[in-house]
């Protein structure tokens, strides 16, 4: 099988996600950081999912800004340079707004040694194997621990995440019409 990043969010909202929770958007930056799919759980929370099909995309990830504090003045003091930025940037131990964050992946590139890699030790892990040429399996090789600190959507900011949601699927009607 050919593993694309639709095929694992596709499984994964049809397996994994789609009775529990209200609504995914792929390839989402609401949160502020991007993500491959944006869940809404029941009670208002964010699960943030990140599809890899490498290893190396998956060891890259750790080095993006979503696990990384902004810049604070409060804290940091006046900013002086973008090289003293890097120097002093702090670890997040979960991306901003998420309660949940997991990788997910193909089983056959998931080794017990790439925990090291993982950019915080919260974070899960899905994996995904190819039981028929039209079927995927979904199975949690390692739960998320939830942010207690993760605040529960407002009722705007659910409306905002559907409405972005509705976008989406017009825009793919709209691409499967013109195909």
């Amino acid at each position: 099988m050919k593993w694309s990043e639709k095929k694992i969010a596709t499984a994964l909202a049809r397996q994994v996600f789609e009775r529990k929770h209200l609504v995914l958007v792929p390839n989402c930056s609401w949160p502020g950081s991007e993500c491959d799919l944006l869940v809404v759980t029941r009670d208002l929370r964010i699960i943030d999912v990140e599809v890899k099909i490498s290893r190396a995309d998956f060891k890259a990830d750790a080095a993006k800004d979503k696990w990384f504090h902004s810049w604070d003045w409060r804290i940091d003091g006046p900013f002086k340079s973008y090289e003293e930025r890097n120097e002093r940037r702090r670890s997040r131990q979960w991306p901003h707004k998420v309660w949940k964050h997991y990788y997910a992946m193909p089983k056959e590139i998931w080794k017990p040694d790439m925990v090291e890699f993982l950019p915080s030790k919260n974070c899960g892990v899905i994996l995904l194997s190819d039981i028929r040429s039209d079927r995927l399996l979904a199975s949690v090789e390692r739960r998320a621990t939830p942010c207690r600190d993760a605040e529960r959507l407002s009722a705007s900011d659910a409306v905002d995440i559907a409405r972005l949601a509705s976008l989406r699927m017009w825009d793919a009607f709209e691409k499967l019409e013109v195909a």
